[in-house]
């Protein structure tokens, strides 16, 4: 049995067909950062997932270099999208429809993902979808636990984004209620990382420092937690100041000729951070009466984030949902699943020429 989704309107986009008992055949690919990556997913069963990433390449400048990233991306999209159709058992003509991230990420990057996809989409025929890969990072939970539960939150922390959504209905209304105002947390932890000498990316090496030292060695502020900046900013998030006050502490060390107690530095950091984080998702949780919490995004794999999270979520009564570390970072799987909802939900394809967004604002799910 299949379904077909008519399109209104004069677009060339061909009509969804799919296969109602098993779900839509998604093609998804991702190319926002430093991560090539594609994946297949039928309905809710991920069938591949190929990730090839330039993080080497980046970690003599302790950063990422878009162009670099770019020329990478070019050089890696065909072998991996033919890996995954490869790795799925099938070929690009098996595919119900294709989704790309379209932003928010680096311009360079997303116009070689959005570009490769296009040229698949118009060879085959197939329909494709423009994603906000932020968003993916919500869907590609359902892989693992399952279908979303009504007024669900969901906290997307990484290195560029740390914000809290309302997820009404993951393929038609999403809703931001509260953002970053400076530094993400993944921001964050690689300026301070770096200010350690850690090499690049610096996130993984405080977890594992920090595992080893005394959270409460030094007293680090908690952004937007108190006064009147709290109060105003019951959801949003700032860690510039953090980064501020941690450094400055290392360098008074330093000028007094005193060691740097790394561990505990480290500790301190990830206490405060997922302090922070954690307190404020449950309380937008009371506040929008959600019993479920959506945690994903690359610093999601931070040990002493899941672990606040967890131990906060227990005490407040909240299923709180983080995936596999594999899933946190990007990938083509959370791109891919967005596509299979929007197909479900019977969304409209975005039109062949729709434009690559670097600043895609995260209540939009997709291109039209």
């Amino acid at each position: 049995m299949t379904n077909e989704i008519s399109q209104p309107g004069a677009s060339p986009m061909p009509a969804v067909r799919y296969d109602l008992a098993n779900g839509p055949v998604v093609l998804g690919i991702e190319s926002t950062c430093d991560e090539t990556a594609a994946a297949v997913v039928r309905g809710r069963t991920l069938l591949s997932n190929v990730v090839a990433s330039s993080m080497d390449e980046h970690a003599r400048y302790g950063g990422v270099i878009p162009e670099i990233a770019s020329r990478a991306h070019a050089e890696a999209f065909v072998p991996v999208v033919s890996k995954a159709l490869s790795d799925a058992g099938m070929d690009i003509g098996d595919v119900d429809a294709i989704a790309v991230s379209a932003g928010p990420g680096l311009a360079g990057c997303l116009a070689v993902g959005v570009s490769g996809a296009k040229a698949l989409a118009w060879a085959a025929g197939k329909p494709i979808y423009g994603i906000n890969h932020v968003i993916g990072h919500v869907c590609v939970t359902q892989l693992q636990f399952g279908e979303l539960p009504d007024n669900t939150l969901a906290l997307i922390v990484s290195g560029g984004h740390t914000s809290l959504l309302r997820v009404t209905d993951i393929a038609t209304h999403v809703e931001v209620v509260g953002s970053t105002l400076d530094d993400a947390a993944g921001e964050c932890f690689d300026k301070v990382a770096r200010l350690l000498g850690f090499p690049y990316p610096g996130g993984p090496h405080i977890d594992r420092h920090a595992q080893h030292g005394d959270p409460n060695a030094l007293k680090v502020p908690m952004g937007l937690t108190q006064g009147r900046a709290g109060a105003e900013h019951p959801f949003d998030f700032s860690f510039s100041g953090v980064k501020t006050a941690v450094a400055r502490w290392v360098e008074s060390r330093r000028a007094d000729g005193l060691d740097v107690p790394v561990d505990d530095v480290c500790a301190s950091l990830a206490n405060s951070v997922a302090t922070v984080l954690s307190r404020k998702a449950m309380s937008a949780c009371r506040k929008f009466d959600a019993t479920t919490l959506i945690v994903g995004g690359g610093f999601s794999a931070n040990s002493q984030l899941r672990a606040a999270l967890a131990e906060a979520g227990k005490e407040a009564g909240v299923d709180v949902r983080i995936p596999e570390i594999k899933l946190c970072t990007d990938n083509g799987a959370m791109v891919a699943m967005l596509g299979s909802n929007l197909v479900e939900a019977g969304v409209r394809p975005s039109h062949p020429d729709f434009a690559i967004d670097s600043a895609m604002p995260l209540d939009r799910i997709s291109m039209a």
